[in-house]
């Protein structure tokens, strides 16, 4: 996928390409349209990078009961 802007509308913004990226993962994460792996893989780095970024922004981390228990169930078959 390739999307472009006018230069007056990136114009004076210091966005890179990578910066782009990143901005694209945590938004798309924030809308809870992605999980937290693909935001990461997105953005070029590994998930506690993009973890520590997002509490860095403050943007609260997607944890629901279903993956609480899932998380549960690997916990309790490795005793």
């Amino acid at each position: 996928m390739q999307i472009s802007f006018p230069d007056e509308l990136t114009r004076g913004l210091d966005l890179t390409p990578e910066h782009a990226r990143m901005d694209m993962a945590i938004g798309l994460y924030a809308e809870r349209r992605i999980t937290l792996g693909r935001a990461a893989k997105m953005a070029g780095m590994a998930q506690a990078v993009f973890l520590r970024k997002l509490g860095e922004l403050r943007i609260p981390m997607h944890y629901d009961l279903p993956e609480l228990e899932a998380d549960l169930m690997v916990v309790r078959e490795t005793e």
